[in-house]
């Protein structure tokens, strides 16, 4: 089970360079082939980036295909995560965001993040691009 970062959606909402790759890998989230967890805190980053963007229908249409995905979770930190989150940010010298996504990532015990943020390159739990999980294993 894979921690999915919020780039991974943006890309595919914002019609990134690498757009297609991520919504053949979402596309295995959502028929279960790939299973995955998205935290609380990146669905209102997306919230928040979305409305700054003026995609509110974009937006909407994202949450409500959330409970579609048979191979997604979603996680919501407590407040202990959220305090181990800034003691992350303090050992790795992650920003704040990155800090939320890897503790969690490190409470969940997942095999690793699909991002393309190389922040977390170098990091216990390993990035892995969304590309890698595209072949066959």
């Amino acid at each position: 089970m894979y921690l999915i970062d919020t780039n991974i959606f943006l890309e595919v909402m914002l019609s990134g360079p690498k757009k297609e790759t991520c919504k053949h890998f979402l596309n295995l989230l959502k028929t279960g082939k790939q299973t995955g967890i998205l935290t609380e805190f990146s669905i209102y980053s997306i919230m928040v980036i979305m409305a700054g963007f003026t995609k509110k229908k974009e937006l909407k249409t994202f949450l409500s295909s959330l409970s579609a995905y048979k191979g997604l979770s979603i996680y919501t930190a407590t407040l202990l995560d959220k305090v181990k989150a800034v003691d992350v940010s303090l050992k790795n010298n992650l920003d704040i965001d990155d800090s939320i996504q890897y503790s969690a990532a490190l409470t969940l015990d997942v095999q690793g993040i699909v991002s393309f943020d190389k922040h977390f390159d170098k990091l216990e739990i390993p990035r892995v691009d969304p590309e890698n999980l595209l072949k066959p294993q």
